[in-house]
C-alpha cells in the first residue's frame, strides 16, 4: 500500500461535526506522486541548495523561504502542540497559487519542512493570511482568508500528530464576503452596513464560545478612505459614501460561534482612535493573545496584545484591557515608523507561556536580482513579548538564542571623545551577536557603526539621539546599490541613570537591533564590499562605553 493511499485513508478515518470527510489530497495537485524524478532534477536540486548556501546575502540564522517566491510572505498559523513549534508562511507557488508552506521545530531555531497546510482546491483559488488556534481536543484550527472575490473566512482543522494532513470545512466560507473582503448586514433599523471578512486573526475561546476577529483594509478602501499606500487605489473608484468618517481608520469586527460552522458578528472589537493612527490606516494580520509579565512566560498578567498591520506603515500593536468582549487600549505602540519595511506579525503562546511573535521583513532588491538569486522571503527574529508593570510592551530576543554563540570576546571602558570614532581592533563577523552597555553621558549622539568597509564608503549606523529621545538605524550606507536609503526612528525615552542597552544581530543581509528590552528595527541591507568594520563614536559630549560583548553565531537554517 503506497503512502498516498495511506494518508487518503488516515483523512478518512477523522470525523468532526464541523470538519466531516472530506477528500483532499495532503499536497497541492502539482506533486506527481508516482512520475520517476530523473537524474537532471537531482542534480539541479543539488545545485541550488549549494547556491542558497553559498549566497552572500541569505540569512544563515533568520527562518528564511525554502524557494523563491516568498511575496506577499506573511508569516501565518502560529501554534505551539505537542513539544512543538509550528509556523505557516505564505508564499505564491509557482503554477498554483497562494499556500501556506509549514515547518515546525522544538527550540525555535532549526525547522523542518512539512507539505503544504493549505492551498487552492475544495472551493479556494488561493489561501491568504490568518491564524491558527489549539482547541481543548489538541486539534489545531487555521482561520484564513478565502480568494479571490466574494469567498470570505474559511477555517482548515488537523488532528494528525504532526500536523501534516489538513481538512478544510465544508462549511467554508464560514463568513461570506458580499464583495472581496467586505460583508455587508443590516442594522435594527434595516439600513445597511459593512464590515471586514479579510484577514481573520487567531481563534480564541472563551466560556464555551468561539470568537475570530477580521480586518477592516477592504472596506477602508472603499468606504473609508482612499489615502497614499492602501493598496488596489485607482481613479475608478466610486465617491466615498457620505458616512465614510464611520469607516475610517484602523477597525476590527468580532465573530462568535458555538460550533465553528455558524459565526454571527458581534460588534467592532475597540473604538479606533485618530490619536494613535491615521484615518488611512487599516488593521490586517491581527494577532490577539494575552500577554505574560516576564519574557520567560508564566501566567498571563491580566492585559492582552493586539498585534497588527496597517499597510502603508506597517506593524504596530495595541496593549489594552479585554472584557465584556470588547478590547479596551490604553496604549499603543509601532514597530516601524517611517515605512512598513517591518510587516505582517504573526504570535503564538507556548508551552512556558511566553508570546513569542514573527514578522516579515522587506527584501527590497528587485525581481531581477530575486530571480536570479532564487530566494527571498526572511522573518526577523522570534520575539519574546510581555507587559511591564506599567502596562507598556516589553520586547527581546528569545533565549533559545543564545545557544548559537560561538567564541566570545569582550572589552570594558572603552572612552569616545567628542567628535571622533573609536574602531575596535577585531573585525565583526559574517553572523554575530553583539552587547553594548553605555552609561549615561553628557553626549547628544552617540553609537555603533557595523559593516565598515575599508574606504568608508559602507556603513550602518545604529545611535541614540537625546535631542529627540529616539533610536536611529540609518541604512543610507548600508549597500552601494539595494535596500532602503533611510533613517529608520523609534521613539525611546532613556529614565534618569538608565544606561543604552543594545543587542544588535548581524546575518549577512539582516541586522537587528534591540534596545533596552523596549525597542527594536530590523532591516535588511545588501553591503557590497565585505566591510566588516565596527566602530564607536559620539557628537556633543564623550562617552565612556562600559563594555562590548560579541558572539559569533552559528548557522542553523538547512541551506
Amino acid at each position: 500500500m503506497n503512502r498516498l493511499t495511506l494518508l487518503i485513508i488516515a483523512i478518512c478515518i477523522f470525523q468532526f461535526t464541523a470538519f466531516p470527510q472530506k477528500k483532499e489530497l495532503p499536497f497541492p495537485p502539482l506533486v506527481q506522486e508516482h512520475q520517476p524524478i530523473s537524474k537532471e532534477v537531482f542534480k539541479a536540486t543539488r545545485a541550488f541548495r549549494e547556491r542558497l548556501i553559498s549566497d552572500p546575502y541569505r540569512p544563515a540564522y533568520h527562518f528564511c523561504f525554502p524557494e523563491v517566491n516568498g511575496r506577499p510572505g506573511d508569516p501565518n498559523g502560529a501554534f505551539f502542540a505537542n513539544g512543538q513549534y509550528h509556523l505557516m508562511y505564505l508564499y505564491n507557488r509557482e503554477g498554483s497559487g497562494f499556500c501556506w508552506g509549514h515547518v515546525s521545530s522544538t527550540d525555535l531555531l532549526h525547522w523542518r519542512n512539512h507539505p503544504d497546510a493549505i492551498f487552492p482546491g475544495n472551493g479556494d483559488e488561493g489561501c491568504f493570511s490568518g491564524g491558527a488556534f489549539v482547541d481543548d481536543d489538541r486539534s489545531a484550527i487555521l482561520s484564513y482568508w478565502m480568494l479571490w472575490n466574494d469567498k470570505g473566512i474559511g477555517l482548515a482543522r488537523s488532528t494528525d500528530k504532526n500536523f501534516d494532513v489538513w481538512e478544510k470545512s465544508p462549511s467554508n466560507p464560514v463568513i461570506k464576503s458580499a464583495d472581496w473582503g467586505i460583508t455587508d448586514l443590516k442594522d435594527a433599523s434595516g439600513k445597511t452596513f459593512h464590515v471586514g471578512s479579510a484577514d481573520p486573526s487567531n481563534i480564541w475561546k472563551k466560556d464555551g464560545h468561539y470568537y475570530m476577529a477580521t480586518g477592516n483594509l477592504l472596506v477602508l478602501r472603499k468606504y473609508g478612505s482612499r489615502g497614499k499606500g492602501l493598496p488596489g487605489n485607482n481613479e475608478k473608484d466610486p465617491p466615498l459614501p457620505a458616512d465614510s468618517l464611520n469607516y475610517q481608520g484602523d477597525h476590527l469586527y468580532l465573530f462568535a460561534s458555538d460550533d465553528l460552522k455558524n459565526w454571527k458578528y458581534q460588534h467592532e472589537f475597540y473604538q479606533s482612535d485618530r490619536k494613535w493612527t491615521s484615518k488611512n490606516e487599516d488593521d490586517m494580520c491581527p494577532s490577539f493573545l494575552p500577554l505574560p509579565s516576564s519574557p520567560d512566560g508564566g501566567k498571563p498578567c491580566g492585559k492582552h496584545l493586539l498585534l497588527f498591520i496597517s499597510h502603508n506603515m506597517g506593524c504596530q500593536y495595541y496593549v489594552g484591557t479585554y472584557r465584556d468582549d470588547h478590547f479596551y487600549p490604553e496604549n499603543h505602540g509601532r514597530m516601524t515608523w517611517k515605512d512598513n519595511a517591518y510587516f505582517a506579525p504573526e504570535a503564538m503562546i507556548d508551552g512556558k507561556g511566553r508570546q513569542i511573535m514573527w514578522s516579515w521583513i522587506f527584501d527590497d532588491r528587485p525581481d531581477s536580482v530575486i530571480n536570479y538569486r532564487g530566494w527571498t522571503g526572511t522573518y526577523g527574529l522570534p520575539r519574546s513579548l510581555w507587559a511591564d508593570t506599567d502596562g507598556t510592551l516589553r520586547m527581546r530576543p528569545v533565549k533559545e538564542l543564545e545557544s548559537l554563540r560561538l567564541n566570545e570576546s569582550s572589552v570594558s571602558n572603552l572612552k569616545v571623545a567628542p567628535g571622533s570614532e573609536l574602531k575596535l581592533a577585531e573585525p565583526g563577523k559574517e553572523l554575530m551577536e553583539l552587547e553594548v552597555i553605555i552609561p549615561p553621558t553628557n553626549a547628544l549622539k552617540y553609537g555603533i557603526k557595523v559593516g565598515v568597509s575599508d574606504d568608508g564608503r559602507e556603513e550602518t549606523v545604529i545611535y541614540y539621539d537625546k535631542s529627540d529621545k529616539k533610536l536611529k538605524f540609518d541604512t543610507r550606507k548600508s549597500g552601494l546599490t539595494f535596500g532602503r536609503k533611510i533613517v529608520e526612528e523609534a521613539p525611546l525615552e532613556l529614565k534618569k541613570g538608565e544606561p543604552l542597552v543594545l543587542r544588535i544581530f548581524i546575518d549577512k543581509s539582516v541586522i537587528e537591533v534591540f534596545a533596552n528590552d523596549r525597542q527594536a528595527i530590523g532591516r535588511m541591507v545588501y553591503p557590497t564590499l565585505e566591510g566588516r568594520g565596527i566602530s564607536f563614536f559620539a557628537e556633543g559630549g564623550d562617552v565612556t562605553i562600559k563594555s562590548v560583548k560579541s558572539w559569533e553565531l552559528n548557522p542553523c537554517n538547512p541551506f
